[in-house]
C-alpha cells in the first residue's frame, strides 16, 4: 500500500487553516423547529434555510449506491470543483507541478493555469495508449498529482488498469482517476481500488450517464484525510439545496439511468459504423464512451456545414493528436439519424 506523507504532500497553509464554520457545521441536531442562528430570512420556506454545508442524506445515498463509504465522499459543483480543490490543497504556486495525459479534458490545464501551477504534458501513444512509464518519468519531487481521464475525452477509449494501478503503486502524490464517462465502459470502477490506494483519487458525476448536466453535482471519492481536507477548502455551502434535491431524486431512478445508458450503447456501434462507411471519414476511432472521435477529410468545413444544418458536434482538430478530427456525441435514435443523414449529404 502506498501510503502518501499527508503533511508533506498538503499545502503548509492548508494544513494550518482553521476552516471557516458555519452556523450548519455548528448545529447539526435533528430536534429544532426555530432557527435564529444563520440570519436567515424566516419566510419563503424552503428556499430561505441554508443547505446542509456536508449533503450529509445525499453522501448517504451515493454511498449505498457507489458501495463506498460516506466519509469517503466528496460532493460538489460539479467534477470541476473536485479538480481545482486538488490544486488548491496540494500544489503550492509558483512551486510544484501536475503531469497530466495528452490530449485530455481541458479543465485541468485551466486549473493549473489560475492556480500557477506548472503543468507538464505526457503524449499518449499513437493508439491513444498509456504508458505508465512515460507519466512518471514526467514527474519529479515538486509534481503533487497526476491527472488521467479515463474513458478519456476527447479520445473515448479507457486506459489499462494496470497502467493506473502501477502509477498509484509508485507516484508518491496524488493520482486523479476522472471517470466522467466511465458508466458507459464495461470495466468496473476504480473505486474499488481505493481502500488499497490511500493516493487515489476517483471522480464521477452526474453529468453524463445519469442525464443531469444541469444540476451541476460532481463526485469525489478518496481516502478520508483528502475527504477531509476537501471540505476544510471548499466554500461553505457549495452544493445548493436544489442540486440536493434534485440529485437524491435521480439516485431513485436508477432504472431509468440504466435504460438510457443501454439505449446509447445501442446506438453507438450503428452510429460508429455508419459514419466509418461515409466518403467524408477517413478513420472511427473506438470508444468506450458516449461518444467517439472521428478523423474527416475536412473537419473545419464539415463542422461549419452541420452547424448550418443546425446540428453540432465538437471540432478537436486543433487538439493534440486529433488533427482533423470531430467528436461525436450518441444522441435519440432520431438525432442520430438527421446527423447520418446531414452528412451522406456532404458535397465537399
Amino acid at each position: 500500500m502506498n501510503t502518501p506523507d499527508w503533511k508533506s504532500l498538503v499545502r503548509p497553509n492548508v494544513w494550518h487553516l482553521a476552516p471557516y464554520s458555519s452556523a450548519r457545521d455548528e448545529y447539526t441536531g435533528q430536534g429544532a423547529d426555530v432557527f435564529l442562528d444563520a440570519n436567515e430570512n424566516p419566510y419563503n420556506s424552503p428556499n430561505n434555510r441554508y443547505p446542509d454545508p456536508l449533503q450529509r442524506d445525499l453522501k448517504q445515498a451515493v454511498a449505498r449506491l457507489k458501495g463506498v463509504p460516506a466519509a469517503n465522499i466528496f460532493l460538489g459543483n460539479g467534477s470541476d470543483e473536485a479538480i481545482d480543490l486538488v490544486f488548491r490543497v496540494f500544489c503550492r504556486p509558483g512551486r510544484d507541478n501536475v503531469v497530466a495525459i495528452d490530449p485530455t479534458y481541458g479543465m485541468y490545464s485551466v486549473c493549473a493555469a489560475i492556480n500557477d501551477v506548472e503543468y507538464r504534458r505526457v503524449p499518449l501513444g499513437p493508439d491513444f495508449s498509456l504508458s505508465a512509464d512515460k507519466v512518471l518519468e514526467a514527474c519529479g519531487k515538486d509534481t503533487k498529482a497526476i491527472f488521467v481521464c479515463s474513458p478519456n475525452n476527447p479520445t473515448g477509449n479507457a486506459f489499462d488498469r494496470k497502467e493506473m494501478l502501477r502509477l498509484c503503486d509508485t507516484f508518491g502524490g496524488m493520482v486523479v482517476i476522472d471517470e466522467a464517462y466511465g458508466d458507459f465502459q464495461a470495466t468496473p470502477s476504480m473505486t474499488a481500488e481505493l481502500a488499497e490506494h490511500p493516493n487515489l483519487i476517483v471522480l464521477q458525476t452526474f453529468s453524463k450517464a445519469w442525464a443531469s448536466a444541469a444540476i451541476r453535482l460532481g463526485m469525489a471519492f478518496a481516502h478520508a484525510t483528502v475527504i477531509g481536507f476537501f471540505n476544510k477548502v471548499k466554500y461553505p455551502y457549495n452544493v445548493n439545496s436544489l442540486t440536493q434535491f434534485e440529485g437524491a431524486a435521480m439516485l431513485k431512478r436508477r432504472e431509468d439511468v440504466e435504460k438510457w445508458v443501454k439505449l446509447i450503447l445501442t446506438e453507438r456501434p450503428k452510429v460508429m459504423q455508419a459514419v466509418s462507411l461515409l466518403p467524408c471519414c477517413t478513420r472511427v476511432f473506438p470508444t468506450d464512451a458516449n461518444f467517439f472521435l472521428a478523423r474527416m477529410t475536412d473537419a473545419d468545413a464539415i463542422y461549419d456545414y452541420l452547424c448550418q444544418r443546425g446540428i453540432v458536434v465538437r471540432n478537436r482538430s486543433r487538439v493534440a493528436l486529433c488533427g482533423n478530427c470531430l467528436r461525436i456525441t450518441i444522441g435519440t435514435p432520431q438525432e442520430n439519424t438527421a446527423l447520418l443523414a446531414a452528412l451522406r449529404q456532404w458535397e465537399g
